[in-house]
């Protein structure tokens, strides 16, 4: 990690820029001056008295900077897995330039003074943007809305009670329809909390095999298929949070089908581990939505690349060793995931499940859209937050070396290919990787 340098403008040359703002996938240079696109082009040319830092972008893929909108940060209060400063840096090494931070902090951002108090520690300490969102119900308890409209003035992008489901649903459809006035999209944490009883994994075959309580796949869809009609009955903005199910993937299409406002998002995890990991009784493969099967691998990777599923996002969840070190049913639901999710999305690519354009959209244009910020495109006159991968790198997951405070990973020694590089926020190089000798 480095520290925010003070140089004004910064050439990015001969890289392959993919943006699909503007449709473009072309080797060319990105130009940044006073933390903005100056220019982008072949062969640009810098005028001659201008202090330029230059990178060398060729045989590195250029993209504007990655979007992660679910992710975890602990603070306030649980600052032992996380803090703002340390889920900052993880999402630099990972190159994210912006991340979205849940509400289900110590006390819960449920307030404006909460959201307040995220926003200074952030512009204090981050060297990336940090989006809050607010909780939907006070204290997340399901019982009372939270302080929507003092949030929003506050600064938060969208709300949520995200890590427990609302399961009122007179009082969701108050929410949906408080989100309309503020102009916020309201995240659904889709399980519904007396099917999943006391499951820890994916009901089936393997959860009889290994002896664990199961969650129905119809725990999630039966709250995505109440999420829509209450978003059809309102005209709100839906967006259904870490899809698991080819079930939910055909609820979700269909309700694009009649034109009602749901978007959806899909984690590496979902999209890589099934619940055969399970059988180690590690508990890092604990997550809620529980890992599923091939075939809900499969329908989510179309979704994505059909554009069922809008967005790629970690669902980074710290946790402290003691909270993982526990028997299987004990153990907290969560992985850490802002440091390995780019290279398991762009597994994707590489086993041609997804063009590289796809995958790009999922990480920039559309999640910039979902919470409403002004990110997310390399076009001139827009902030310079790039990030810079590495498509030919292969290295090993080291959970020790993670910028993260907390190391509950199921990814450890894995072997990736594609690797952040650069990551480039309003023209500063906030992180900067080892290259290719």
């Amino acid at each position: 990690m480095e520290r925010k340098n003070t140089m004004n403008s910064l050439l990015i040359k001969g890289g392959r820029i993919v943006d699909p703002s503007q449709k473009m996938d072309q080797i060319a240079d990105l130009w940044i001056r006073s933390g903005k696109v100056e220019a982008i082009g072949p062969q640009l040319q810098i005028p001659p008295h201008e202090t330029v830092e230059r990178i060398d972008a060729s045989q590195l893929i250029v993209t504007p900077g990655w979007i992660d909108i679910h992710t975890h940060l602990r603070e306030p209060g649980g600052t032992h897995k996380e803090t703002i400063e340390t889920g900052a840096r993880a999402a630099a090494a990972g190159g994210f330039t912006s991340i979205a931070c849940m509400a289900n902090t110590q006390p819960v951002n449920d307030s404006s003074y909460i959201t307040t108090y995220i926003r200074q520690k952030v512009a204090m300490e981050s060297p990336i943007h940090i989006f809050p969102i607010g909780a939907v119900t006070k204290g997340l308890k399901g019982e009372e809305l939270a302080e929507i409209g003092s949030m929003r003035e506050a600064g938060i992008v969208a709300i949520s009670d995200d890590g427990k489901t609302v399961m009122n649903a007179y009082l969701f459809r108050k929410a949906l329809d408080y989100s309309r006035r503020f102009d916020l999209t309201v995240i659904s944490h889709a399980e519904d909390l007396n099917l999943k009883g006391l499951g820890v994994m994916n009901e089936g075959f393997n959860s009889a095999r290994f002896g664990l309580r199961g969650v129905p796949r119809a725990a999630e869809e039966v709250i995505v298929a109440r999420d829509i009609y209450l978003a059809e009955l309102t005209g709100a903005r839906l967006h259904v949070a870490h899809v698991s199910t080819a079930g939910s993937v055909a609820l979700i299409r269909e309700a694009k089908r009649r034109g009602i406002q749901v978007t959806a998002e899909v984690t590496p995890h979902h999209l890589t581990l099934t619940d055969e990991a399970v059988g180690t009784y590690d508990t890092n493969t604990k997550v809620a939505p529980p890992l599923r099967e091939q075939e809900d691998i499969e329908a989510l990777q179309e979704a994505v690349a059909d554009g069922t599923v809008d967005a790629l996002a970690s669902d980074h969840a710290p946790h402290s060793r003691e909270e993982k070190a526990v028997e299987y049913d004990q153990a907290e639901f969560g992985m850490v995931g802002l440091e390995t999710a780019f290279p398991l999305y762009y597994a994707k690519v590489l086993k041609n499940h997804w063009d590289l354009s796809k995958m790009v959209a999922a990480m920039t244009l559309k999640p910039a859209k979902i919470i409403g910020v002004k990110k997310g495109t390399l076009q001139v006159g827009a902030d310079a937050d790039v990030s810079i991968f590495d498509p030919a790198m292969e290295w090993i997951v080291d959970k020790t070396q993670f910028q993260s405070k907390s190391q509950n990973t199921p990814f450890h020694f894995w072997k990736m290919r594609g690797k952040p590089v650069y990551t480039i926020v309003e023209g500063r190089v906030v992180y900067r990787g080892a290259l290719n000798a």
